[in-house]
């Protein structure tokens, strides 16, 4: 299973897409087509998060085998281990990537000085159970995390609470949106959105399923989300309404992220696979080709969607079967 995805920034190469696994191998792959690059060798137990840094020089995981890693994006080199009390679910770099975020089993939110490995991280107390997620916020001076029914906002300099939002079902993911300080949590069916700043609610949004995660559009026109149905969710943000659902994944859908142009979603499931979606159908994008035949043959117009070598028959039994996705990915399968 594929329990958790991170893109980086946008690169003089392109952006990359990194994906958590529960068989411990950590993957990178390019962020428009889905092709492996890499798998970070080294944890004993699941990867439960995963993260890479800005400018995708740097990776870092949290495993069930009581470490974060961090790692050299480009050499696939393990830079560090750090070592913890019990399982690390999450962690998140400071935007210098100077900083690493980690929490996990042991309720404790730490912070490691990467330029002093050797020396004892800060933390800080106060979640009640494990710690699901963390995240730097408001230019790294704010910290969000969440446990099983509480998330809380705390600051950095006096590492002290500031607030905390009370849930009636358990947190099953956060997202960040630095952009107008902008929180997406799910929890239940709901999909809710809060000021980073303030912790106020904005909106919210009911989906027909439990749902894992939910990610935002970059120019906030769209969120996608997936769950235990299996299915994928794009919802107009603005009035809430449900534009389509996409069924490709065989089991439930754990995490899924926008690309940093917004171009493209990812999900990653308990089926093993990672699919790439297209944002808007018919555009050339990555492995996405629009073909429009010649406007002389008068034949009426119809876009077709292709990759490297695939005969039109695959083509047209993979668009009936998976709509917009036209790639989902294992280390050695294509579909």
């Amino acid at each position: 299973p594929v329990v958790d995805l991170a893109f980086s920034g946008i690169t003089p190469y392109g952006y990359f897409l990194i994906s958590a696994c529960k068989d411990g191998k950590p993957m990178l792959r390019q962020g428009d087509t889905g092709d492996w690059i890499g798998t970070f060798l080294g944890h004993k137990g699941a990867v439960w998060g995963a993260t890479l840094n800005k400018d995708a020089t740097k990776a870092a995981t949290a495993a069930a085998d009581f470490t974060a890693k961090v790692w050299d994006a480009v050499s696939g080199d393990e830079l560090m281990t750090l070592a913890h009390k019990h399982i690390v679910k999450t962690v998140d770099f400071t935007q210098d990537s100077n900083y690493l975020l980690t929490g996990g089993q042991d309720k404790l939110l730490r912070i490691y000085d990467l330029n002093k490995p050797e020396a004892e991280p800060k933390e800080i107390s106060g979640h009640t159970s494990g710690i699901k997620k963390a995240l730097w916020c408001s230019e790294d001076k704010q910290i969000l995390s969440a446990d099983d029914k509480t998330v809380r906002l705390w600051d950095h300099a006096t590492m002290t609470e500031v607030k905390s939002l009370n849930f009636n079902m358990s947190v099953s993911s956060m997202e960040y949106i630095p952009e107008g300080e902008i929180l997406v949590i799910t929890y239940g069916r709901s999909i809710a959105f809060h000021s980073a700043v303030s912790l106020d609610p904005i909106k919210s949004f009911e989906a027909p399923a439990t749902i894992n995660s939910a990610s935002l559009h970059p120019e906030k026109e769209f969120l996608v989300a997936g769950g235990e149905d299996f299915k994928l969710y794009k919802y107009d943000y603005n009035s809430g309404e449900e534009l389509e659902s996409y069924k490709g994944h065989f089991g439930p859908i754990h995490c899924v992220r926008f690309s940093p142009d917004g171009e493209l979603y990812a999900s990653g499931s308990e089926d093993g696979t990672l699919r790439l979606w297209q944002t808007v159908v018919g555009k050339t994008y990555g492995l996405w080709k629009c073909v429009l035949p010649e406007e002389d043959s008068g034949e009426l117009a119809k876009p077709k969607i292709g990759f490297p070598e695939t005969t039109e028959e695959e083509l047209e039994e993979i668009a009936s079967e998976n709509s917009d996705c036209i790639y989902s990915s294992t280390p050695d399968v294509k579909a």
